[in-house]
């Protein structure tokens, strides 16, 4: 395979660990760094635009909305700051609300992701998935994992964006309803992994697919991807909803659409 390197610039230290090309001029590149700044820079005349300062600890997530022209970032200090494109001020910033008694890693990613309509914002965290709605950041529902679950490890919207897909350290995978954050259906980590109690595998990465509202793929610890969807005779996840919010004990079972192995 051939390629052509456009450009290269901003060698560490520090390191960059979040990059996000803006909607509007793909010559724009958000850039979330190792000491909590985010550059923005200009790939066109190799120029470092402005520096956005307002988090504590290192950049795990970035977003743009298009409709509302603004970035929204996220960090390893459980912070959302929201920027204007326009003239890089910062507009607002919230603190995620961890409930008392469920300490989190002073690690802990916090990641984003704009839903279709480019103002509602999910944010994901170990202890929770949030919905805000911005260019405000106001919080409109939380969701909270149970302990017996272990840490959330990543989460998404589906394609539609009515549903989100979230990924836990004991390998279930729960379906919530983007609306109400509501949990359909939890998928034990039994219905797509093969018996093997010596080895502890989990999803780290959650991927939905691009036009199937009810397809996703896990990327696993040990190196495996499963791409899972509703088995014919339920055709959609979750028809019947648990009772209680991240307490269900709701389960479906799940068709396997294709497998790649760890090597």
């Amino acid at each position: 395979m051939t390629f052509k390197t456009m450009t290269t610039f901003m060698p560490p230290p520090p390191a960059a660990t979040f990059l996000a090309f803006h909607p509007q001029d793909n010559n724009i590149i958000a850039i979330g760094m190792q000491d909590s700044s985010i550059q923005i820079y200009n790939v066109r005349v190799d120029e470092v635009k402005t520096k956005l300062n307002g988090h504590q600890k290192r950049i795990t997530g970035l977003a743009f909305s298009h409709t509302l022209n603004v970035l929204v970032s996220s960090g390893a200090d459980s912070q959302l700051c929201i920027w204007s494109i326009d003239g890089w001020e910062k507009q607002a910033s919230k603190f995620l609300q961890v409930p008392a008694g469920r300490p989190a890693s002073p690690l802990s990613d916090t990641r984003v992701q704009f839903h279709t309509d480019q103002i509602h914002l999910l944010a994901v965290h170990e202890t929770q998935i949030a919905i805000y709605e911005a260019p405000k950041l106001e919080c409109l529902k939380q969701w909270f994992r149970r302990e017996a679950s272990g840490p959330i490890t990543h989460a998404t919207y589906s394609c539609d964006s009515q549903s989100i897909y979230v990924s836990f350290e004991d390998g279930s995978v729960g379906v919530l309803t983007a609306s109400t954050l509501r949990l359909r259906c939890r998928i034990n980590h039994t219905a797509y992994l093969p018996p093997n109690p010596s080895l502890r595998v989990y999803p780290l990465v959650i991927a939905a697919h691009p036009s199937e509202p009810n397809q996703f793929a896990l990327g696993l610890t040990d190196g495996g991807v499963y791409v899972l969807e509703p088995s014919e005779s339920e055709g959609k996840w979750g028809t019947f909803p648990p009772v209680e919010n991240g307490a269900g004990p709701s389960t479906t079972s799940a068709a396997g659409g294709s497998e790649q192995a760890p090597k």
